[in-house]
């Protein structure tokens, strides 16, 4: 499992909203498997006929700053995952640092709090060009439960350096959006299992039907470049791989003088490697809480 989310960055990617608060809930859901009857180590136990369903909500709260780095604006953010993941597994094969093997058709479903996110970018804008460059930080203090199938948190220090750019022409309603990532992974101290370090990318294509509604295409690929290992790794140096295909619906709409922005993202997994195969869903909703400067002109698109 990775801090990375197939999807989660999609249309608008680069665009930093004026200085000001703002708030964001991504509702995440995926339903997978791990294909051909590969092993896998989830809480420091190795299991095989592993299927995965998860509900699980971020909540971020964004502070775009008026100050300026290099002409753009700084920003921070904090997102705080929390959800109910269940995980079955037609046989647990070994879980050596609890002392035991638990046998077969284990299942598991905790609702838990993950691990705090840390994020800060820097935005720039030129005519219909707009673009970011940030960093992440996974902090290893969430509810972690060794020897527990069902976790949200990593138990781990991850850091992701990322850049994401949006080309978007407010006469047409067109939105070409993508973003590049490296992903760094720490020890999960709990297991001592060390996650390989990882490449990840995504593109988004949309288009406004009209003021309030676009659709688009997505897609994201992820990819470790280095072995998975440690001390406490029990299933050999993997490396994990996913391309995920998709699309995507939004609507905007006024909840008195508020702009709420809600989008719909649907990804099938379409090839995987020491990963779950699986789909993705996420249904996002984002609002200013106030302290911004005066709206951009909207949107003129010829519908």
């Amino acid at each position: 499992m990775s801090l990375y989310v197939p999807g989660l960055r999609g249309p608008l990617a680069g665009v930093t909203p004026p200085p000001g608060f703002y708030f964001d809930n991504d509702a995440y859901y995926y339903y997978g498997e791990l294909p051909n009857a590969r092993r896998l180590q989830i809480g420091g136990a190795v299991v095989s006929n592993v299927k995965q369903r998860a509900y699980v909500d971020f909540v971020t709260p964004l502070w775009v700053t008026p100050l300026e780095i290099l002409g753009g604006n700084l920003a921070f953010s904090v997102t705080v995952p929390f959800g109910a993941p269940y995980v079955s597994a037609g046989a647990v094969i070994a879980a050596p640092r609890l002392g035991r093997a638990f046998g077969f058709k284990q299942r598991d479903q905790d609702l838990t709090f993950g691990d705090p996110v840390a994020s800060s970018f820097i935005g720039w804008h030129s005519g219909n060009a707009h673009w970011q460059a940030g960093v992440s930080v996974n902090i290893p203090a969430g509810a972690y439960q060794e020897g527990e199938l069902s976790n949200v948190a990593f138990n781990r220090w991850i850091g992701d350096v990322y850049g994401a750019l949006t080309y978007l022409d407010p006469a047409t309603g067109l939105d070409i959006s993508g973003s590049v990532g490296f992903e760094i992974n720490g020890e999960n101290d709990a297991t001592d299992y060390d996650s390989g370090n990882a490449f990840h990318a995504d593109l988004a294509i949309s288009k406004s039907l009209t003021k309030e509604l676009s659709v688009g295409f997505l897609a994201s690929h992820y990819q470790q470049f280095s072995d998975d290992g440690g001390e406490g790794d029990r299933v050999g140096p993997n490396r994990g791989r996913v391309t995920a295909l998709g699309g995507t619906v939004g609507y905007n709409f006024l909840i008195g003088q508020t702009p709420v922005s809600t989008r719909i993202k649907v990804l099938r997994e379409v090839e995987t490697d020491n990963r779950f195969k699986g789909t993705v869903g996420l249904f996002t909703v984002s609002f200013p809480l106030g302290g911004q400067a005066p709206p951009a002109a909207p949107v003129t698109a010829k519908y």
